[in-house]
């Protein structure tokens, strides 16, 4: 399974990106979903994650409210909307996919698959 991501770039405060997670190789129906954000000098945190139907989705506090993580089982997508952006989300984001995990094992960084990661910059 390989996982792609883009969307990430350069926005000032309060503005809003879109994350896209591209997989191949698998089949994305079957893989829960989810996002993780690494920034300088930090350990790698949870972001938000959906379940393999879309049923069920987890966010941070950090990010409740402000992020939508969302997906597109036919075109094997994942997306992380976020808004309201703070130089707080700073990041590099990490897009990854699994099988097995589900329920609040989602906010582990236990996935199998993650993808190269993309840098998000939130200037004040």
């Amino acid at each position: 399974v390989q996982l792609q991501a883009s969307g990430g770039g350069l926005v000032q405060a309060g503005g809003s990106l879109r994350l896209s997670c591209a997989a191949s190789g698998g089949t994305f129906s079957s893989f829960a979903m989810g996002w993780f954000r690494q920034a300088p000098g930090k350990e790698r945190e949870f972001v938000a994650a959906i379940s393999w139907d879309g049923g069920s989705t987890y966010y941070a506090n950090s990010v409740k409210g402000r992020f939508t993580i969302s997906r597109d089982n036919v075109q094997n997508t994942a997306y992380l909307q976020m808004n309201s952006l703070k130089p707080e989300d700073t990041a590099v984001y990490y897009c990854t996919a699994d099988t097995h995990l589900s329920g609040t094992y989602l906010r582990r960084p236990e996935y199998d698959y993650w993808g190269q990661g993309t840098q998000v910059t939130v200037s004040s």
